[in-house]
C-alpha cells in the first residue's frame, strides 16, 4: 500500500506538466462545486430566516375561506377567532384598497396588525407613537413604486363590512427596509384596531401569527399552517434549483475527469514495458491495476489540495463580503436578499471531496483493468494486445 502511493506520486510529479493540467481543472470543478452549493445554501438559510422573521412567525391559523394564492378570497376570507383560542396569536386582518399618490391610482393591500406586536420584525411600534389620525408603515418597494417618503400623506379608498367604499387620507410613518417581497410589495400596515374601526369588522382576522409555538387544536373553520408548511414552497424552489445547478458542475467535472481518463489511456499504452518489468519482479497483475488506480486517484488529492490553496481565501473573503443580487430578482415575488452570503457546511465540504474522490478513482480503474489482460512478454517487448 505505501509503495502504491510512493510510486505513484512520483510518477505523477515525473508526468509535470500534465498532471498539473488534469489536477488544475479537477481542483477548479472542486471549488465551484463548493461555492454555488454554499450561494444555494446561503440564500436558503437567508430566505427562511426573513420569511420567519417578517412574515409567518412560529407558523399561521388562517380563516379557511382564506386562499393567499387567491385575492378574491380576500372580502369575505375572515372570522372571529374564539376569544379563548387567541391566547400566543397575533391578529392580521387583510382588506383590498387603492391608494391615489400624486394623483396616480394603485391597488395595494391593507393589511391591519396588532401595533404592540413583537412576533415580526415590522417595526409597528411607529403606529402608537404617531399622532396622525390614520398612521400606516410601507416598505421600501412600495414607497419607491408610490414615491412615497415618510411624512407623507396620501388617500387611500377601501371597502368597510357592507361594501361599501370609504376613503380618507392616511400618514407614513416609517419606510422599513425588509427582504420578503409578500410583506413589502402592494402592502400598507396600519394598526389592527383602527382597521377594525375604518371597516366596521371588528374582532375579524384574515390570520392568525402563532408566537409561542406548535398549536395542537384550532377552532372549526380554521386551518393551522406551520412553519414548514408555510417555507415548503420556498424549500422546494431552492432544491428544484440545486438539481438544476448539478447539471453545469456536472459537465465541469465530467470534462476533468474525461482528462484523467485519457491521461491514464496514454499512460498505459506508453509505459507498457514498466508495467512488463513490474509483472516479471513478481508483482501480481492486480497489483500493477491498484497502482495505476491509486496513480489517477492521487490526482482527486492533489486537487483537493491545490483547491485549498485558493479556494479556502476565495471562501472566506465570499462569506464576509457576499455575492450582490441584482435588483430585478427582487421584484419577482420571492425572498431574495440585496447580497447573498454563503454558508459552507461540513457535510458540503465533506461530500464534496468523497465526489471528488470516488470519482477520479472509478474513471482511473477502468482503464487500468487492461493491464490484467496483457501477457508479461509482450508487454516488455511494448506490444499491446
Amino acid at each position: 500500500m505505501k509503495l502504491a502511493f510512493i510510486l505513484a506520486y512520483k510518477n505523477l510529479i515525473g508526468a509535470g506538466l500534465r498532471t498539473w493540467l488534469n489536477v488544475g481543472i479537477l481542483s477548479f470543478a472542486f471549488v465551484l462545486i463548493i461555492f454555488y452549493n454554499g450561494i444555494l445554501d446561503g440564500w436558503n438559510d437567508q430566505a427562511r430566516r426573513d420569511t420567519i422573521d417578517w412574515e409567518i412567525g412560529q407558523g399561521q391559523i388562517s380563516f379557511n375561506q382564506y386562499d393567499p394564492f387567491d385575492p378574491f378570497t380576500v372580502m369575505d376570507g375572515h372570522g372571529v377567532l374564539p376569544e379563548k383560542d387567541r391566547k400566543g396569536l397575533v391578529p392580521v386582518l387583510l382588506r383590498q384598497g387603492t391608494i391615489y399618490p400624486e394623483g396616480r391610482m394603485l391597488s395595494v393591500m391593507i393589511k391591519g396588525i396588532d401595533a404592540g406586536q413583537t412576533a415580526l420584525k415590522l417595526p409597528t411600534h411607529l403606529l402608537t407613537e404617531s399622532d396622525a389620525d390614520i398612521p400606516v408603515i410601507i416598505g421600501k418597494r412600495m414607497a419607491k413604486s408610490a414615491r412615497l417618503k415618510k411624512g407623507d400623506e396620501v388617500l387611500i379608498r377601501w371597502r368597510d363590512d357592507k361594501g361599501t367604499y370609504d376613503a380618507s387620507s392616511v400618514t407614513v410613518e416609517g419606510v422599513f427596509d425588509c427582504n420578503v417581497s409578500a410583506v413589502d410589495q402592494g402592502q400598507v400596515w396600519m394598526s389592527i384596531d383602527k382597521l377594525w374601526e375604518m371597516t366596521g369588522l371588528k374582532d375579524h382576522t384574515t390570520y392568525s401569527i402563532i408566537t409561542d409555538g406548535k398549536i395542537n387544536k384550532v377552532a372549526d373553520g380554521w386551518n393551522y399552517s406551520s412553519r414548514e408548511d408555510l417555507l415548503s414552497d420556498l424549500t422546494r424552489m431552492i432544491a428544484m434549483k440545486q438539481k438544476s445547478s448539478s447539471i453545469m458542475y456536472g459537465l465541469l467535472l465530467t470534462i476533468a475527469l474525461l482528462a484523467i481518463f485519457d491521461t491514464q489511456v496514454l499512460s498505459i499504452f506508453r509505459r507498457q514495458k514498466e508495467i512488463g518489468t513490474y509483472i516479471a519482479l513478481g508483482m501480481t497483475r492486480m497489483r500493477v491495476v491498484w497502482l495505476f488506480t491509486v496513480e489517477g486517484t492521487m490526482y482527486s488529492f492533489l486537487a483537493t489540495v491545490v483547491g485549498c490553496v485558493y479556494g479556502i481565501p476565495f471562501f472566506i473573503y465570499m462569506s464576509k463580503a457576499g455575492m450582490g443580487m441584482p435588483e430585478a430578482n427582487q421584484e419577482m415575488g420571492i425572498v431574495v436578499a440585496e447580497r447573498i452570503f454563503p454558508v459552507y457546511s461540513a457535510g458540503l465540504i465533506l461530500s464534496t471531496v468523497a465526489l471528488v474522490i470516488i470519482s477520479a478513482t472509478v474513471v482511473s480503474f477502468l482503464p487500468s483493468r487492461k493491464i490484467a489482460k496483457m501477457n508479461p512478454v509482450d508487454a516488455l517487448k511494448g506490444k499491446m494486445q
